[in-house]
């Protein structure tokens, strides 16, 4: 009976460690994760563009453990009068999650905030007189919306950071 327990036990024991180190391996984000995270959430057009590649490959991006889940504007219109604010507010749902679950939300929110109001004027530029007054009006008061609400969950759709 000792030999026929010996065997299968032997088995498990030789292989436990390496599940274990497959395991541990997997759930280690790689050590640039702050940096990559840092690089898309700049204020620069290269930044956001960069953002919105990474976003379209996120299979690429798998072992960063990024949250890429958004609600985009909020509670506020994705698109108010027309105007395509979808895309800038993801980003600034992907800055605001990941820094919150990386802790250090707040030595980056007041940039991430500026970046979302980079990138709705950069979408504000598309147009031309009285419509492009407009949306800079619309894209102001979306960024002071978040530089003053942005801690609260009806603003990013996460818990609260007080």
């Amino acid at each position: 009976m000792r030999s026929r327990l010996a065997l299968p036990l032997v088995a498990v024991v030789l292989t436990l460690p390496a599940a274990l180190l497959t395991a541990g391996q997997a759930s280690a984000a790689p050590a640039d994760k702050p940096q990559v995270l840092s690089s898309w959430t700049q204020t620069s057009a290269t930044s956001y563009n960069a953002w919105v590649a990474a976003r379209a490959n996120q299979g690429a991006w798998s072992a960063y453990a990024f949250d890429w889940s958004t609600d985009y504007c909020s509670s506020s219109p994705d698109n108010p009068f027309g105007f395509p604010f979808q895309t800038a507010c993801a980003r600034h749902d992907f800055g605001y999650r990941n820094y919150k679950q990386a802790g250090t939300f707040s030595a980056n929110k007041s940039r991430l905030d500026s970046a979302l109001y980079e990138d709705l004027k950069r979408v504000c530029n598309n147009y031309s007189g009285a419509t492009k007054a407009s949306c800079d009006a619309t894209a102001w008061t979306y960024y002071h919306a978040v530089d003053i609400f942005g801690f609260s969950s009806a603003v990013d759709g996460t818990k609260s950071v007080a």
